[in-house]
């Protein structure tokens, strides 16, 4: 009989590691550059934290996903949490006494973005082992509502106590690392840590991730649309709403109801997703999710209430969370575990590619046309994704365990971005993309 996840010990555990170290992770993704606007008075430099971190997860995530499947992940995800530790401890101690120089902000930001690199795809390969397949969808579920729960919570934390004092974000976020290696090293579950013949960072281990996505069409077509389509078209379409109901940044109240009700649909998709089985359900709720976001822009288009804004966006991440809770179940279940790390890695890795990008066309396509056309036009690239997803015969097939034989050299695929699976964990002011962010 498969015990409950509420009596699963090592799932807890790992459950309570995600919320304090995001908690943390929260708090210091506001703090970082409120500090160096705060010392410097720049713009572009408190921007730069930013970027600095975007970088360094886009060069480091797929090097992560080998690592995660050489080491032994549980040992991995505790160096990991050290490393961030110390560094953030350096960097409280150094603004407690008004001594926080641009080069170690900058390091902070660079290395907790390198270690959740790491982190991220060890932590769902231990996962792998400590829940069983047949609960895998209500345990990323789980993961999922208490991340997007701190998410709420945690930057508003992380002002109020900046606002007492710079360094306390900092220091709660040491706290919060230092709880979360506690929780690791309470798990008694052990992933075994893969062996391979040749360089571990070759170009056949980087890209085995790559490939595995690519050899199984429906992951393929999914992560080419839902994530490379719909998330470049969401990102755009609530950067529009984000521009229009602030009235071109005269008033906040409208922009800011819209991107919290964005926040309240993807917490609510992350409560409602262990209901209904997400992973039984996965292509219908990935066609509910596309043809939603079209509805999306075209009421938008029309109506020029931030309220049903709000409403009709909160819907789409709603469904647009419970879609990539039952694509990462499933991707989950169907992958190797010698390749979990990677496959987790390469998903992200394409997601975040495109991330940037959606809401840069959003703004290009309100200064081109206006409002209105910009509405209407990600609505067609959105109706253009849905109806691919629709009519493909891959997305009809049910995704099946991969052979577990490793390729003598797979090629270099160009599969386009995907949903990115989020971990719950964030070490030191790491930025991550989720699914329909």
């Amino acid at each position: 009989m498969t015990t409950p996840l509420r009596d699963n010990r090592d799932f807890r555990l790992l459950w309570m590691s995600g919320l304090f170290a995001v908690l943390g992770a929260q708090m210091s993704a506001l703090a970082l550059p409120l500090l160096v606007l705060r010392e410097t008075g720049s713009a572009v430099q408190a921007g730069s934290v930013g970027t600095v971190a975007v970088g360094a997860v886009l060069i480091t995530m797929l090097p992560g996903g080998v690592m995660a499947d050489r080491v032994e992940r549980r040992r991995l995800m505790r160096l990991c949490d050290i490393g961030s530790l110390t560094v953030v401890t350096a960097l409280a101690t150094a603004v407690w006494f008004g001594r926080a120089p641009m080069a170690l902000v900058l390091l902070v930001a660079a290395s907790g973005a390198v270690l959740s690199s790491i982190y991220a795809p060890a932590v769902f390969g231990l996962m792998r082992a400590v829940v069983p397949p047949e609960q895998m969808g209500t345990a990323t579920a789980r993961l999922q509502a208490r991340t997007q729960t701190v998410r709420l919570v945690g930057p508003l934390v992380g002002g109020a106590l900046f606002g007492v004092h710079p360094a306390l974000p900092f220091a709660s976020e040491a706290l919060g690392l230092l709880l979360s290696t506690l929780c690791v090293a309470l798990v008694r579950t052990r992933s075994r840590a893969r062996t391979a013949a040749g360089p571990v960072f070759s170009r056949r281990e980087l890209t085995a991730g790559l490939s595995f996505l690519w050899g199984i069409p429906y992951l393929r077509t999914v992560l080419l649309v839902f994530g490379l389509g719909m998330n470049f078209a969401f990102g755009a379409l609530t950067f529009t709403a984000l521009s229009v109901f602030s009235e071109g940044g005269r008033s906040g109240v409208g922009g800011g109801f819209v991107i919290t009700c964005v926040s309240a649909g993807a917490l609510a998709g992350a409560l409602i997703a262990p209901r209904i089985n997400p992973d039984r359900h996965s292509r219908l709720l990935i066609l509910a999710t596309c043809w939603t976001c079209v509805t999306a822009a075209g009421g938008m288009a029309w109506f020029t209430d931030p309220l049903v804004a709000g409403a009709l966006c909160a819907l789409c991440m709603c469904l647009a969370t419970i879609a990539s809770i039952g694509f990462l179940s499933t991707l989950l279940i169907v992958t190797p575990e010698e390749r979990v790390g990677r496959v987790q890695s390469a998903a992200s890795f394409l997601s975040s590619i495109v991330q940037p990008f959606g809401p840069l066309a959003g703004g290009a396509l309100l200064t081109a046309f206006g409002a209105r056309w910009a509405f209407t036009l990600t609505g067609c690239v959105l109706a253009v994704s849905a109806l691919v997803v629709t009519l493909a015969p891959s997305t009809r097939q049910k995704a099946a365990p991969h052979r577990t034989a490793e390729p003598a050299e797979p090629a270099a695929p160009d599969p386009g971005p995907g949903p990115a699976p989020d971990p719950g964990h964030a070490p030191a002011g790491a930025h991550r993309a989720v699914p329909g962010d």
